[in-house]
């Protein structure tokens, strides 16, 4: 059962209090280049916790399918998209066990999903693609390596962070628009803040 396994209730602990430890706010990677996006595309946000981005997405009238392993995350997201007024699917899934569906959206937005260390990595970037149409958006955004020493946010795991390198062999069958490495001071709630070592990767699946 997902809801006893160890990430589960990691995850749930950490989601566990009145205040959204990421924010309400949508990641700003996203809001930068959510132009990219079809009107009203159907969008998978992977690993959503309290729902900041795939809520604004719906509120942007994007048709959003939020995943996530934690109960109390969910939950959360769930009272943040009635406060907005938006339907979203949501669906409690270990996206590393999830039945991911073939050619079933037009973008896959993943947000600082750094949990995933490398021997699982790959497997999970595959499933990502394959999730993807043709001509589908894939936005990527996590922390480089230069982050573990800054502390203010991310897994202490050096191997799950991103260089430009990994991201560009692994989905070396994607067309890159978009791949840029930079510092930047980060205000996502408690959890994400300060000045932070961050990637910003966007591609497309060949028509």
């Amino acid at each position: 059962m997902i809801e006893n396994s160890p990430q589960a209730r990691q995850w749930n602990a950490r989601y566990a209090t009145e205040e959204y430890v990421f924010g309400r706010e949508p990641n700003a990677f996203l809001v930068r280049e959510v132009n990219r996006l079809p009107r009203a595309a159907r969008v998978l946000c992977v690993a959503d916790g309290e729902g900041r981005n795939g809520v604004w997405l719906a509120q942007q009238g994007f048709d959003v399918h939020a995943i996530d392993i934690s109960e109390v995350g969910l939950a959360k997201a769930q009272l943040l998209a009635a406060e907005a007024k938006v339907s979203i699917q949501f669906e409690l899934a270990d996206v590393l066990a999830w039945s991911w569906p073939p050619a079933a959206y037009d973008a896959v937005v993943a947000t600082f999903i750094q949990f995933v260390g490398p021997s699982d990595r790959s497997r999970l970037f595959s499933m990502m693609r394959q999730a993807l149409r043709h001509n589908g958006l894939l936005l990527l955004h996590g922390y480089r390596p230069e982050q573990i020493a800054l502390g203010t946010g991310g897994p202490p795991q050096i191997e799950n962070m991103y260089v430009e390198s990994l991201l560009r062999a692994e989905f070396r069958d994607l067309n890159i628009e978009y791949l840029h490495a930079y510092d930047a001071v980060l205000e996502e709630g408690a959890g994400h803040r300060g000045h932070s070592a961050l990637i910003d990767f966007v591609a497309r699946k060949h028509a």
